[in-house]
């Protein structure tokens, strides 16, 4: 299962429900590009197929929702 925590534009933002071991962070995904951000600080992990000014556009998005990904987190993950 991978919920998703938000839609902005093409832009899928999302966490598979086995990685709750991990620290807190989001997935992203557009179309077969895929990426990972942690959360606390934003930084990008990796990334597939994004180009570079994607991914500087996706990392304003995770810091500007950045709150919200981690509520989403620790709600699904700190049950």
């Amino acid at each position: 299962m991978s919920p998703t925590v938000r839609r902005i534009g093409s832009f899928r933002f999302f966490f598979f429900s086995n990685e709750g071991f991990e620290p807190a962070h989001v997935h992203v995904q557009k179309g077969r590009a895929l990426a990972k951000f942690w959360l606390d600080p934003v930084r990008l992990a990796k990334s597939t197929q994004f180009a570079a000014h994607e991914l500087t556009r996706i990392e304003a998005l995770v810091r500007e929702h950045e709150a919200v990904f981690l509520e989403v987190w620790h709600e699904f993950f700190d049950r």
